[in-house]
């Protein structure tokens, strides 16, 4: 059995997923059964680290506890969803009366387990979780603070939603698919001109000028030599 899905896990493209729990043993217990699925795993073991880690980072799931020291799984949720209502959230947790579930799944969790679980539930409850996340196109690209809106192309860098021209958006959209990465001059070209500048044109310069005139100067950073990058705490 350990063969098969070792199997799986080199066979299959891996899928991100957060697991906050404060109990270590069943924090354990998932987190390895998870990456015997094959599936990319982080941690953490209180509600302050696991939402700091779910608005860092780029998860396709987070596996939510409850009942946790300090910050509680609700709190977690709520502030999670008000930063990214997309993101895909199962609760997981000891409380089963009805009217605690109807609250989570209320506030934006798309599936609720109660404790005790078997792994074989959890799993399957994950894989229908990533299935519709897969079907389901982004509606926003998020990085630290900023915010981009795919539909109506505007960005929020915490002073309300601010219109984009097109070459703007692409030039934004671009950088913020790649949060806290380098983005070459050359690269941003490609995605956004389509065709080949000369190597001397300072096109990108001055757009991304435009953002940080719209968005704040600290937004993009310019890396001499390089390209840019988005700003990410």
């Amino acid at each position: 059995m350990l063969a098969e899905a070792d199997e799986r896990a080199r066979a299959a493209p891996l899928a991100k997923i957060l697991v906050v729990d404060d109990e270590q043993r069943i924090l354990r217990f998932i987190v390895r059964g998870l990456q015997l699925e094959g599936y990319e795993v982080d941690s953490a073991d209180t509600g302050t680290d696991g939402l700091r880690k779910a608005l860092k980072g780029q998860y396709d799931l987070v596996i939510l506890d409850l009942l946790m020291p300090g910050l509680d799984g609700a709190s977690v949720l709520h502030r999670l969803m008000a930063e990214r209502p997309r993101q895909a959230v199962i609760v997981l947790s000891c409380l089963t009366a009805t009217a605690t579930k109807v609250r989570c799944l209320e506030a934006g969790a798309e599936d609720y387990l109660a404790k005790p679980f078997s792994m074989d539930e959890l799993l399957a409850r994950v894989r229908a979780r990533l299935r519709v996340a897969a079907g389901r196109p982004a509606a926003s690209l998020v990085a630290g603070r900023l915010r981009l809106d795919l539909i109506r192309r505007e960005a929020d860098s915490g002073a309300g939603p601010v219109s984009l021209a097109e070459r703007e958006f692409l030039l934004l959209r671009e950088l913020m698919r790649h949060p806290g990465q380098i983005v070459s001059k050359q690269r941003l070209l490609s995605a956004v001109w389509r065709y080949q500048f000369d190597p001397g044109s300072n096109v990108v310069d001055v757009y991304v000028s435009r953002l940080r005139a719209k968005l704040g100067v600290a937004t993009i950073v310019t890396m001499r030599g390089e390209g840019y990058r988005i700003a990410v705490p």
